[in-house]
């Protein structure tokens, strides 16, 4: 039985695993905004209740404000991966 070499990942391979998973989580992170903007218009439009909807209407913002700062996070990732990469 031949034993197979194991091959340790670059640090530049592990930076682009990463931002693949903070991709995943931004792509998650869009999919809960549709969805919690949506429970948000049922509870505020079609079955008026109001209490409800300022809740999940907060839960919307701060939804908002993680997606953002992990858009800018991934942005920022890249560039220092991108200058790895030219090293």
């Amino acid at each position: 039985m031949d034993e197979e070499e194991i091959v340790e990942k670059t640090p530049l391979e592990k930076s682009r695993d990463i931002i693949a998973q903070l991709k995943e989580m931004q792509h998650y992170s869009r999919t809960n905004i549709e969805k919690l903007s949506a429970y948000w218009l049922q509870l505020d439009d079609e079955l008026k209740q109001k209490d409800m909807a300022k809740k999940v209407e907060g839960l919307l913002e701060h939804q908002n404000k993680f997606h953002e700062a992990l858009e800018a996070s991934i942005e920022d990732y890249e560039t220092l991966c991108a200058g790895l990469d030219s090293k």
